[in-house]
């Protein structure tokens, strides 16, 4: 059986080096490809484009991931913005929010990694926190905190202990977007996943099973996606 082709959304960067070379550069982490290929798909890189472009792009696609990164732009959510939110990248937002409603009018499974989360959850109309204290213990160094799921929800099926998970994130889910429901909680009351009931796979996580060894979650995906 051929393994179910995920789309990774990626990053643009204004400089990055390589060899003799410095250019301009789609990147993505080498941790989301690798745990797609371990949890048994097969992955594809989505640099930004053209937002029309999404539909066809994710009918291309077995199941979508949307990748982790730069905040999103608090215009999105009709926020002011924050002194502590990060500069915009708003190519990124745009044609990140375009692959999510495309799969979400598809019907093509969809997880949301920490930024991914975020933006399922403003897609939907709900709103983010702008700084969370706490939940960085150092500038460029993931650390680690206790997820608990929701009993009953998707997630707590996928795992449903308590779990230690790698984590790097200053913002938040607020006002839950339309639809969606809390399926794990930190012990300081954020929410760390989001899931839309329904049909459809839809699950968004706080934090970074890229970084992790634990593949189950993108198991999922990719068990949805066969």
């Amino acid at each position: 059986m051929a393994r179910p082709l995920i789309g990774v959304s990626t990053y643009l960067e204004s400089a990055a080096r390589w060899g003799v070379w410095e250019l301009e550069a789609a990147l993505l982490p080498a941790g989301y490809p690798r745990l797609v290929r371990a949890a048994g798909g097969l992955a594809a890189l989505l640099p930004p484009d053209d937002p029309a472009y999404a539909a066809e792009a994710v009918a291309r696609l077995d199941g979508l991931v949307i990748a982790g990164g730069a905040d999103v732009d608090p215009a999105r959510y009709g926020a002011e913005r924050s002194p502590r939110t990060g500069p915009p990248a708003p190519e990124r937002d745009a044609w990140e929010l375009a692959l999510i409603d495309a799969a979400l009018a598809a019907g093509t499974p969809l997880l949301g990694i920490c930024r991914g989360m975020q933006l399922l959850n403003v897609a939907l109309g709900g709103t983010l926190v702008q700084h969370l204290d706490g939940h960085v213990t150092e500038v460029g160094v993931f650390g680690r905190h206790v997820v608990r799921p929701v009993p009953g929800s998707r997630y707590a099926e996928i795992a449903p202990e308590d779990a230690s998970v790698p984590t790097y994130h200053h913002q938040a889910v607020d006002r839950l977007g339309a639809g969606l429901r809390p399926s794990a909680y930190a012990a300081d009351g954020t929410v760390e996943a989001v899931e839309l009931p329904g049909p459809g796979w839809v699950l968004g996580v706080q934090w970074h099973p890229e970084m992790g060894e634990d593949t189950r979650v993108m198991r999922a995906l990719v068990r949805a996606a066969s």
